[in-house]
């Protein structure tokens, strides 16, 4: 079908403004990996870079050098994977449950889990609930309490809705107690909501700043965005755990690596599971 002139003009006009906003969002990204990549002499002399002259992997090294920053690491990676992990658990086996119609009370259940969308309890009663637990200074502190999300559950409930009840009836003629139909049966039928908010789970654990800021007090305990948060205050603190006749880079450059070695991992974990997020996405949607 040939296109009149008006079409193409129109056509290019929304080229011409989406190209526009995707060089808009692309370019804080790439801005920041190239200084992340800049020699820190030319940067000095420079300050804004679109294209280096010289590539360097002097901030790299003095970061991947540090303790602290290796340990943060270490620290986020345990939250994102045992965290995740425990969640997903946490939040399926409760969704499953109110899910299904022969549970009593389930209409409680759900109106209890609903309002604890609508009312947050404040900072006030979440510290005094941790304290009490003795998770002060403790990594669970930043586990337990996260562990289910009342707007995840309540979507999870609607997918296991929309799982017939005749397979759990074959299930348990086959001898499947609950907890077996469970794991044998839902579960592998729920990869994609599981991995879409497995993926939201590890997001939200591996970005864990304020609640870590509030309970850890333990430098060695510190989540990757802690320790980001102190070096942009100081990118040259000592407490960083590198050699003191060390020059370090500037604190620009630094802060760009940091932020491109924060970021990766989450960027890794995605391709593997964007076939399922698609479908995971739509998890409560009205189908017509």
């Amino acid at each position: 079908m040939k296109k009149s002139a008006s079409d193409r003009i129109f056509d290019a006009v929304n080229i011409t403004i989406l190209g526009l906003i995707a060089l808009l969002t692309f370019f804080p990204i790439y801005y920041v990996f190239v200084v992340s990549f800049t020699d820190p002499t030319e940067f000095l002399q420079k300050k804004f870079i679109l294209f280096p002259e010289h590539w360097s992997l002097d901030s790299y090294k003095y970061l991947l050098g540090t303790k602290a920053f290796l340990g943060s690491i270490g620290n986020s990676a345990y939250l994102a994977i045992v965290g995740t992990l425990l969640s997903l658990v946490v939040t399926a086996a409760l969704a499953y449950a109110i899910s299904r119609r022969r549970l009593p009370g389930r209409k409680m259940f759900a109106l209890m889990i609903l309002l604890t969308i609508l009312f947050s309890p404040g900072i006030i009663p979440n510290y005094l609930l941790v304290r009490d637990m003795n998770l002060i200074n403790n990594t669970w502190s930043l586990i337990l309490p996260a562990l289910a999300s009342g707007w995840n559950v309540i979507l999870m409930r609607s997918f296991f809705s929309g799982i017939p009840a005749e397979l759990e009836e074959s299930a348990a003629i086959d001898g499947c107690n609950d907890i077996t139909t469970f794991f044998r049966i839902i579960l592998p039928l729920s990869l994609p909501s599981l991995a879409a908010f497995g993926l939201f789970y590890a997001v939200g654990y591996w970005n864990s700043y304020f609640s870590a800021l509030l309970y850890l007090n333990d430098a060695d305990k510190w989540p990757i965005q802690v320790l980001l948060q102190n070096m942009l205050q100081n990118a040259q603190n000592s407490d960083l755990g590198q050699d003191a006749f060390v020059a370090a880079p500037p604190a620009e450059t630094l802060k760009m690596a940091a932020v491109v070695v924060a970021t990766i991992p989450i960027l890794c974990v995605y391709p593997f599971l964007q076939k399922h997020f698609a479908k995971g996405s739509m998890v409560g949607s009205v189908k017509g």
